[in-house]
């Protein structure tokens, strides 16, 4: 046992034939993040595409969606970048065709940045069945299921939001 009381930790095997414990929900959850991020790598490799580039494509997408344009420094501000950054972000995803300019309907000065039609199809093409396998998994779930799996998920973002907190600075 260690000294928080705890005799084992996420970084143990499995054992076969136990009963599942905490350490197994966490080493299911490491399990997916890998399978997730390489999905991911696969994706952009797909595209043609850093990781900043692809969040902030679909940071595009979402707003389009939603009806709204966003601004380059609003964007910048959302990846956490720099300004030069953004400019040199936004000026790759204009070459490669995924993101156009526009002028901003009420500030003459300033762009809003929208998803070309090509973009959000070739995203969707690319991310489609992997969403679609993903819900059948989740409806395959009982309503008492999907409460337990979003309450285990909520109080798992909320402690990873703890980490390395700053005081009065806010998480996200």
């Amino acid at each position: 046992m260690n000294p928080h009381g705890a005799s084992e930790g996420y970084w143990y095997p499995l054992v076969e034939g136990a009963q599942p414990r905490a350490v197994d929900v966490i080493n299911a959850l490491r399990e997916f993040r890998t399978s997730e991020s390489a999905m991911r790598r696969r994706t952009r490799s797909s595209l043609a595409m850093g990781e900043t580039d692809l969040l902030a494509l679909r940071y595009l997408i979402d707003a389009e969606a939603a009806g709204i344009g966003i601004r380059p420094t609003e964007l910048a501000a959302r990846l956490g970048i720099t300004s030069a950054s953004m400019t040199s972000l936004v000026d790759r995803l204009v070459a490669s065709g995924y993101v156009a300019r526009e002028p901003h309907p009420t500030d003459r000065r300033a762009v809003i940045l929208r998803p070309t039609p090509g973009a959000d199809e070739e995203v969707r093409h690319n991310l489609n069945q992997m969403h679609k396998r993903m819900l059948e998994a989740a409806e395959s779930l009982t309503p008492e299921e999907i409460k337990a799996v979003m309450h285990f998920l909520e109080r798992m973002r909320e402690a990873v939001d703890t980490v390395n907190a700053k005081p009065g600075v806010p998480r996200r």
